[in-house]
């Protein structure tokens, strides 16, 4: 994804404002981009897509702009100053049925519809389909939400509720604070006739859950395990990173659950089968807020870190409570490997196209477990934590990780690592001498 970001400016933080009125009706918004120009600006780029756009002022002062694919291009009356502060304000029409689709798990993204609202899925760049951004997995900001929703109607976004006001009409605005920056692909905001239910994690941890009204009682029973999932990941990846978590149910067929920072979307019906199936897809989404949200990714190409961590610890909780044991898991996908690296890559050498392909799930997890048969368990969890802690609120890269994990380990990692991670075939598995891959099919 070479066009995503832009460089020669740092956003401080995104004020948003949105004024929802119904189901996939356009509605009113505004973007406050705050920002700092890391080099002198005659002009810069914005991620926008597919708004109808009404005017732009940079400080105030109506700027010339032009759209170029889904950059907005943006010149400010007088050029902006290395090191200046400076406030963009978008005011544009947001399309609540406005959708991309992706050939691989993640499907249709960018406004997801639910019978009396809509959830958000920005992921990998559908933000820019939401509101004006530097719209790249590395880059993180602060976000101020300002929802105003129709009488009935509730808003949920990431962090913490800073209050509600009413307005004239009987609408109410929801004011929420991400608290700590967060991806422009990791925004999440919901309106529907939603029900809050509170409780707490380790440490009094507040988790809230955001659930349609009538799903609340169906969906109580996998939700109330959130506090022992937290539990069970502080046990082997430290203190969770985020002041609060939730679930968020979504009233909607998506294919995918999403990590939306500090509260997670998943799909009703994720919630109403299997517990084990549920349990899977609560502690992935869950694991992503140490691997992928409080360590972010450095570029699209780093996916495997975020994705197949969350994947083996999906797969040893799972392993530990009622479902398929890892190193059956591991096996069938070590099986498959040479398949999946030529059908969609490497683990760490996906195109666009096969961002999140298989490969980058189990296939990647496999490398993880590859590592933990080679170093033993006792130092596995060692480079586990010290990865965590080391890039807690950080971008962080594959070099990154296999440099790390030399140095715990206390051996050079890379060869063994560069093999899994970039080869064109599937290196033998530590300790498995008798595990075989299976032949490629064109």
């Amino acid at each position: 994804m070479p066009l995503a970001g832009n460089g020669g400016y740092t956003v401080r933080r995104y004020t948003l404002d949105f004024d929802w009125r119904a189901p996939q009706t356009p509605f009113e918004a505004a973007a406050t981009v705050s920002a700092t120009a890391t080099q002198p600006l005659s002009r810069f780029d914005l991620d926008f897509a597919g708004n109808a756009l009404h005017h732009v002022t940079v400080d105030g002062a109506p700027a010339t702009v032009r759209r170029d694919g889904d950059e907005l291009v943006v010149t400010p009356a007088r050029p902006i100053p290395r090191g200046r502060a400076f406030t963009v304000r978008v005011a544009y029409t947001a399309d609540p049925t406005q959708r991309r689709h992706r050939d691989d798990a993640i499907q249709d993204y960018g406004w997801v519809p639910t019978p009396d609202g809509t959830v958000v899925c920005a992921q990998p760049d559908g933000a820019r389909m939401i509101f004006p951004a530097n719209d790249h997995p590395s880059l993180r900001a602060p976000v101020t939400f300002r929802i105003t929703t129709p009488a009935g109607l509730s808003a949920v976004a990431n962090g913490r509720l800073v209050g509600t006001v009413r307005r004239p009409g009987g609408r109410v605005r929801w004011t929420y604070d991400s608290e700590q920056p967060i991806a422009a692909q990791l925004v999440q905001l919901a309106i529907g006739k939603f029900t809050f239910v509170d409780s707490r994690g380790p440490r009094g941890l507040p988790v809230r859950d955001a659930v349609p009204d009538g799903l609340v009682a169906e969906t109580e029973e996998y939700r109330a395990l959130t506090p022992d999932h937290l539990a069970w990941l502080e046990r082997r990846l430290g203190p969770y990173p985020f002041r609060r978590y939730g679930v968020l149910v979504g009233d909607t067929d998506l294919p995918v659950a999403l990590e939306t920072q500090s509260l997670s979307v998943v799909p009703r019906d994720d919630l109403l089968g299997d517990r084990v199936d549920a349990e899977r897809n609560l502690v992935h989404e869950l694991t992503h807020h140490w691997t992928g949200d409080s360590v972010a990714i450095r570029r699209w190409s780093d996916l495997w870190l975020s994705e197949g961590h969350a994947r083996f610890y999906e797969r040893l909780y799972s392993d530990e409570h009622g479902g398929v044991s890892l190193e059956s898991a591991m096996r069938a996908a070590y099986e498959q490997h040479d398949q999946w690296r030529h059908d969609d890559g490497a683990p760490a050498e996906p195109t666009g196209a096969t961002l999140f392909k298989v490969m980058r799930y189990d296939g990647s997890a496999l490398v993880l477990y590859a590592l933990r048969e080679k170093v033993g368990e006792e130092t596995f969890g060692r480079i586990e934590r010290a990865w965590v802690t080391a890039y807690r609120g950080r971008a962080a890269g594959t070099r990154d990780f296999v440099a790390l994990a030399s140095r715990v380990a206390g051996e050079d990692l890379e060869p063994f690592l560069t093999a899994w991670l970039y080869g064109a075939h599937t290196p033998p598995m530590p300790g498995h001498p008798d595990w075989q891959v299976d032949p490629v099919e064109d």
